[in-house]
């Protein structure tokens, strides 16, 4: 018997093959981004909620699919991968973050990415083009809190204005960071350290 968590979970190894998160691959299907996101699984009178079989064979048609790839998806466990938080980047600046900056509160959906062996990782959803080439719209990077953190890695910091960034840490010492823009538009950043509130290593993107 097909069971209702068996088809959501093929849909979002659907959605990580194709390097998308359960909401962009809505977006690529021209749906509205909420149809697969988690919170829609079940109605507020707790009745599970099953995708349609138009909303499927949209997500199939977008991703370049066959119904086969679906079925195999449905028994295909997904080996190497865990199950993180997924925020929007254009979302990070609020408080979805404890002061270690770990995901906390509300608004977090969930995607299925290679495991990073931390319990506190999380993924972020570009958007825009603010960070081309290295980041496009709609790609997924996946940040662990717990990866020491090295020269010329891709990070997320924020603050303690609350605004996020994504750069390359370019220098490091007691006092400042150096960080370099990954859009060569944009002008690169010096920050004293006291005015980090935190920074994590970007480990992995769906490029």
């Amino acid at each position: 018997m097909l069971t209702h968590s068996q088809v959501w979970t093929a849909l979002d190894r659907l959605a990580e093959r194709a390097g998308m998160s359960p909401s962009g691959l809505a977006k690529r299907a021209g749906l509205d981004p909420t149809t697969f996101n988690k919170s829609k699984r079940i109605t507020a009178d707790g009745r599970e909620r099953w995708p349609s079989t138009e909303s499927v064979s949209k997500a199939l048609a977008a991703t370049n699919s066959s119904i086969e790839t679906f079925v195999q998806l449905i028994g295909d466990g997904a080996r190497g991968q865990q199950s993180v938080p997924l925020l929007a980047l254009a979302q990070a600046g609020g408080g979805h973050f404890d002061g270690s900056g770990f995901p906390a509160g509300k608004g977090w959906d969930e995607v299925a990415l290679p495991s990073a062996s931390d319990e506190h990782a999380y993924a972020l959803e570009i958007s825009g083009d603010a960070m081309k080439p290295a980041y496009r719209d709609g790609d997924i990077i996946l940040v662990s809190p717990g990866t020491p953190i090295r020269r010329g890695d891709r990070v997320v910091l924020k603050t303690s204005d609350g605004e996020v960034m994504i750069k390359e840490l370019k220098r490091r010492t007691t006092k400042t960071l150096e960080l370099q823009s990954l859009n060569p538009a944009h002008a690169d950043r010096t920050i004293n350290a006291d005015d980090v509130a935190w920074i994590a290593r970007i480990v992995w993107a769906s490029q």
